[in-house]
């Protein structure tokens, strides 16, 4: 006798037909983690490979190619240092904090930046000119003592 398929139907003692409620090999647990486990040092073993091509392309250039990237990395710290320069020369001459340099000045070139750092000079003149007011910091006022107080104090029987 063979065993019937997933699909297929028999019938029961009563007569009625029935399906098998078999799972799927694709929907058990077991089968998910196992193909994680298989995804997981399939990907282990290609971060390997992908290290060993890297070693290998490094030690298959050339002295020429080599000397290039150097020269590459030299011309974009150079290019780096020279606009941190300019944008700091710029904080200098408008009287700007470093702090404020860094999160402010963020133009490229010297015209951009001499505009940013006049408007923040601009802004921080204008907050000194007009200062921060407290209508009546610092002044006290001395309270007299009336009947009415007298009263209350009588009432609650409270010494302030």
């Amino acid at each position: 006798m063979t065993e019937p398929t997933p699909d297929a139907t028999a019938t029961d003692a009563t007569g009625t037909e029935t399906t098998d409620q078999q799972p799927k090999p694709t929907e058990t647990v077991d089968y998910w983690k196992r193909k994680s486990r298989e995804n997981e040092d399939r990907a282990k073993a290609n971060a390997k490979a992908a290290e060993r091509l890297a070693e290998i392309e490094e030690a298959n250039k050339t002295e020429a190619e080599k000397a290039a990237e150097r020269l590459r990395a030299a011309e974009t710290d150079a290019t780096t240092a020279r606009s941190e320069a300019l944008r700091l020369r710029v904080a200098a001459k408008h009287g700007i904090s470093e702090e404020d340099a860094d999160l402010f000045l963020t133009g490229t070139d010297e015209a951009t930046l001499t505009k940013q750092a006049e408007r923040l000079a601009g802004r921080e003149a204008e907050r000194k000119k007009q200062g921060n007011h407290v209508s009546r910091e610092g002044t006290t006022t001395t309270v007299t003592d009336n009947d009415e107080r007298a009263t209350a104090r009588a009432i609650f029987g409270g010494t302030t």
